[in-house]
């Protein structure tokens, strides 16, 4: 492909190695894209992006060298003297790379509907939702996110909650050539600040929330970038579908450049949730709602909770937007299900056991507050922390299961490259702020034993912290270990036994 068509979307000027020599882009050929300088292959593009531990820019030499037919910089670089190498110089080369990408790949989301989704919780949730939706409707529907990327009926292990744009372009020209004629994903605010979802306009964008996560060294400065990056969305999506409730919702749809709608309990939402009611069947925990506004229907979630309302409500707007029925709509809610995601396993018909993906405080606490709305006889709370990671997570997740849960196991997560026994006694250390019942059980699938064993009549009993994953991390090693394959095995035991 000619570097010319690859930069059509792009402000760039265009140089001839590092002379003032404008270079003519409509000649060169370019034969491979690469942002990896162990990549480098005559004839190729290098994207010299600065990330944590490496920059780029300081291969341009090496690029030159190894017969790169051009690099593009958004800085000073050192090259080879008496170099023919085109050099393509912008302001930013993490958003060029997306663009060039796009262009690289054949522009694959102007054959697809688009819709991107950025919010601190929920994301996941939704995704799925809008996913089976669609697909109910008769659509095929790929999906990108925090478990997995999922192109017809392949599964692909996910590294970030949104790829790179390289990667996001070329997942997305796959689903294309696989007969897919949608897209929902995840879109992280890390990937917005990084341009990671340029070069193309979504379809829909949807905020579901915010709450202060993500501020520190390599990710937000503050809340406030963290809600400007979020809002960045809604700048480069045609309709947005935000979240009424949320307090910062005006915030982050601020100069936003779509058509809004919005979705949640006020009044005030276009799209409104009334007459809630909690289900609560052996195994089971679920909610149903009617809607009014754009869409009036009944709608029944088998996941508990008022954000099980906001996820529904959230995906009934996108699906509305994408011209689903109500019927289509309700059936794709009562079948809901995302691995790892309040996932309920059934064990028994006294008492109900779910998965779920909680591993800070602030997704605990969440948890915890909405299971007690069920008034279980006892709420039991399974749960680890993992290893070389912050110490305060394991002191404020032990105060706040020891306040909302009436009896915690505290066992091991991903101990990494600590001693299971450390992270335990931290996670002991919050505990001990509080007045609630405890018993520590370093083995995962002993401390899950423990809570079948002893579970009683009326009892939700969570296990939290492991969620979608399914391997246990040890000294650098994963080993397998999916606690709905634990599960299995202990109530085999158990049967066995009797």
């Amino acid at each position: 492909m000619k570097l010319e068509n690859l930069l059509k979307n792009l402000k760039y000027e265009a140089f001839i190695g590092n002379s003032d020599k404008k270079a003519d882009v409509s000649c060169v050929e370019i034969t491979k894209i690469v942002r990896d300088n162990r990549k480098i292959t005559e004839g190729c593009l290098f994207l010299c992006i600065e990330g944590m531990n490496f920059d780029g820019h300081s291969a341009a030499k090496e690029a030159a060298e190894n017969g790169a037919a051009a690099i593009v910089v958004e800085k000073e670089v050192e090259l080879p003297e008496n170099t023919d190498m085109v050099v393509v110089k912008v302001d930013s080369t993490r958003y060029a790379m997306a663009f060039i990408s796009a262009e690289w790949f054949g522009n694959p989301a102007e054959s697809l509907k688009t819709i991107g989704i950025t919010g601190t919780k929920g994301k996941t949730t939704t995704t799925y939702l809008i996913k089976n939706m669609l697909e109910n409707a008769g659509h095929k529907c790929g999906l990108i996110g925090t478990i997995e990327v999922i192109i017809g009926d392949e599964h692909i292990h996910s590294e970030n909650t949104t790829p790179e744009s390289y990667d996001l372009q070329q997942y997305m020209r796959r689903m294309v050539d696989a007969g897919c004629d949608s897209v929902v994903m995840e879109v992280s605010s890390q990937a917005l600040m990084l341009h990671r979802s340029q070069g193309f306009i979504y379809d829909i964008g949807v905020f579901t929330n915010i709450e202060a996560d993500h501020i520190g060294p390599g990710e937000h400065k503050d809340f406030e970038d963290y809600m400007h990056c979020k809002g960045l969305l809604f700048k480069q999506c045609r309709v947005g579908i935000a979240n009424a409730d949320d307090p910062h919702m005006e915030d982050v749809t601020k100069d936003h450049t779509c058509e809004l709608t919005t979705y949640g309990f006020s009044e005030k939402a276009d799209l409104c949730a009334i007459n809630l009611a909690y289900l609560h069947k052996p195994g089971e925990l679920g909610v149903m709602f009617d809607t009014k506004g754009i869409i009036e229907m009944h709608a029944q979630v088998p996941t508990p909770g008022r954000f099980s309302v906001y996820n529904a409500l959230c995906a009934i707007d996108v699906a509305k937007q994408l011209g689903c029925d109500k019927e289509v709509i309700a059936s794709a809610l009562k079948k809901a299900h995302v691995k790892g995601r309040i996932e309920m396993v059934k064990v028994s018909d006294d008492f109900t056991l779910m998965i779920d993906y909680a591993h800070n405080a602030m997704a605990l606490k969440s948890l915890l507050s909405t299971l007690r709305d069920y008034h279980p006889t006892r709420l039991i709370c399974v749960f680890g922390c993992g290893g070389n990671r912050s110490k305060l997570r394991r002191f404020e997740m032990g105060e706040v299961s020891g306040k909302l849960a009436d009896f915690t196991i505290i066992t091991s997560d991903n101990p990494r490259f600590e001693d299971p026994m450390d992270i335990m006694n931290d996670i002991e250390t919050g505990m001990k702020k509080t007045d609630g019942e405890y018993i520590k059980i370093a083995d995962r699938k002993e401390a899950i034993r423990y809570a079948i064993e002893n579970g009683e009549k009326g009892d939700i009993i969570v296990l939290a912290g492991k969620g979608h994953e399914d391997y246990q991390e040890i000294k650098g090693v994963k080993y397998p270990m999916d606690e709905r394959v634990l599960i299995q095995e202990i109530l085999k035991e158990i049967q066995e036994k009797a």
